[in-house]
């Protein structure tokens, strides 16, 4: 018992004090909140998209990025974590069967009210002589469409689209015959991936050293979040893939993978996107080599949960209250 409640007898309540907490889920698993939480601050990315294959293809588009303060929650519940993986990059056996990439898978933030992100676009593959490229894939960013060197008059492809509120278009790529086009870039986060360059009129076999060397496009750039204490970008899209004398587009910051590279010198190799970042994989180039360059993998996603610190509650009785509880025979000593 105790006599520090302004006279009346009675247990003191001490104040209850929470750390806050940040957990982190590189992978899937579950979330049990800490006793005294109500709602918490959150950032949920889902798993890039795999870039595309051969012929100068497009980047993948970074998995979906959401971020907010506010998710109600029960304290010490628990709740199922689900982190996206990244999406394959394309490969392909043939000029004749070119490969796209596939994919990335949604991470969700399983509350009473659920948070999910969207796997990240795939990058589609250039193709070959005499195909059309195909359409960047949609998803939380939007895949790239992939360069081609085509005999039809003109054939523009559409990028992927990005989802609302997570991120944005690939890029595209539009040309007239005779040209080439290196592929376009995957979407980020903060922002559309870069459109193919047109580098025509098509070189002779063998390629002129003199031929152009402009590269695929720059992936876009991802978005930046302080939930851990320090500044890290996510979300980034995958380059482009260079044709033949070029090089490949850079990934987007966030960790977006680099596209592959043809240029003679400095052939290399799509780079996958980061993983837990939600990067997209970087496109595949020609090259000029057997077998032909394959698409980078997405990177896989990643979930925060940050739980506020601080004093939740009082160490002194409101002295009305207790007066009520004492004549009303609940006072708890």
């Amino acid at each position: 018992m105790a006599n520090s409640n302004g006279g009346v007898i009675g247990v003191d309540n001490p104040a209850v004090v929470q750390p806050e907490v940040i957990t982190t889920f590189n992978s899937s698993g579950t979330l049990t909140t800490a006793p005294y939480t109500t709602q918490i601050e959150y950032l949920v990315v889902a798993g890039g998209g795999g870039g595309g294959s051969y012929y100068y293809a497009g980047g993948g588009g970074a998995g979906g990025f959401r971020t907010a303060t506010g998710n109600p929650v029960s304290g010490g519940s628990p709740y199922p974590i689900t982190v996206g993986g990244g999406g394959a990059g394309g490969s392909s056996p043939s000029p004749t069967e070119p490969g796209i990439g596939t994919k990335g898978s949604d991470s969700v933030l399983g509350t009473p009210s659920p948070i999910t992100s969207e796997g990240g676009g795939f990058g589609n593959s250039g193709g070959s002589p005499g195909d059309n490229s195909g359409d960047g894939g949609p998803g939380g960013s939007g895949g790239g469409t992939g360069g081609i060197a085509s005999i039809r008059p003109s054939y523009p492809a559409s990028a992927g689209t990005g989802a609302s509120g997570q991120g944005n278009p690939g890029g595209t790529t539009n040309f007239t015959y005779p040209q080439y086009a290196s592929g376009a870039g995957g979407g980020g986060a903060g922002a559309a991936g870069s459109n193919g360059n047109v580098t025509g009129p098509t070189p002779t076999v063998p390629q002129p050293v003199a031929a152009p060397q402009t590269g695929g496009g720059a992936g876009g750039a991802g978005s930046p979040s302080t939930i851990t204490g320090s500044n890290v970008t996510y979300a980034g899209g995958g380059g482009g893939g260079g044709w033949g004398l070029s090089i490949g587009g850079s990934g987007g910051s966030g960790g977006g993978g680099d596209g592959g590279s043809g240029l003679s010198g400095q052939i290399a190799p799509a780079l996958p996107g980061t993983a837990n970042t939600g990067g997209g994989g970087g496109g595949g180039s020609h090259a000029g080599v057997s077998p032909p360059g394959a698409g980078g993998s997405g990177g896989s996603g990643v979930v925060i949960v940050k739980e506020a610190g601080g004093h939740l509650g009082s160490g002194i009785w409101d002295m009305n209250s207790v007066y009520d509880a004492v004549k009303a025979g609940t006072w708890s000593s």
